[in-house]
């Protein structure tokens, strides 16, 4: 049903939007960095379950469509990539400010399952991950392979394990040396204007790329 080059592409894109220091990652870091390693990680798990559910539920939405027209396609495409370059312009932006909030202590340790709704409501919100599912997700849908939407829930399920993973690594990284990032301002601002760079690189190739294809 999916090709292996399908699988290898969409593997390679999922990893440089993951890894991308946007509101998940920030959000695992500042739980880290506040509470310690056990946080972050519960942290990861809700906001694994949000980002799961909301990739299949673009998944539900979008396939129809996406079997049927390839204007869609490309537009949706289009407007995720311009989506992304307003999100790294602003990750870029307000660098100094993300860091400042993400530096704060909080003192008291927050329950276990406040931590994972905590988690799940800034997995289902990110609108990083509603970006990449809602325009990215179809540039690796071929629909002469199976129905487009099998091809997005697949696609959703490995992308969300790929997202705890590593998220997860970050969060035990950010728990392991929360001494050593909190008392440098400069190395959350460089965290974070890597993830703006990225951000705006990825939404210029995927422009390119629907613009390529719309002709």
């Amino acid at each position: 049903m999916i090709s292996g080059g399908q699988l290898a592409a969409f593997l390679v894109a999922s990893m440089a939007i993951i890894v991308v220091p946007g509101p998940s990652v920030l959000f695992t870091l500042a739980r880290g960095v506040a509470w310690g390693r056990a946080v972050a990680v519960l942290t990861v798990l809700g906001n694994s379950i949000g980002t799961l559910i909301l990739s299949v539920l673009v998944a539900v939405g979008l396939g129809p469509l996406l079997s049927r027209s390839h204007l869609f396609s490309v537009t949706l495409q289009l407007a995720g990539g311009f989506y992304l370059l307003w999100l790294g312009w602003q990750a870029f932006r307000h660098r100094h400010e993300h860091a400042r909030a993400m530096a704060q202590r909080e003192p008291e340790r927050p329950h276990n399952l406040h931590v994972v709704r905590q988690g799940f409501t800034v997995g289902i919100l990110n609108p990083k991950s509603l970006v990449f599912f809602a325009a990215v997700f179809p540039h690796f849908v071929n629909t002469s392979k199976g129905n487009a939407t099998v091809q997005l829930l697949v696609f959703g399920v490995i992308f969300s394990v790929m997202a705890f993973c590593s998220d997860g690594t970050w969060g035990f990284i950010a728990g392991t040396a929360r001494e050593w990032l909190s008392s440098s301002a400069q190395r959350l601002v460089t965290l974070r204007t890597i993830g703006a760079c990225v951000m705006i690189t990825l939404g210029t190739l995927i422009i390119v790329t629907a613009l390529h294809s719309s002709q």
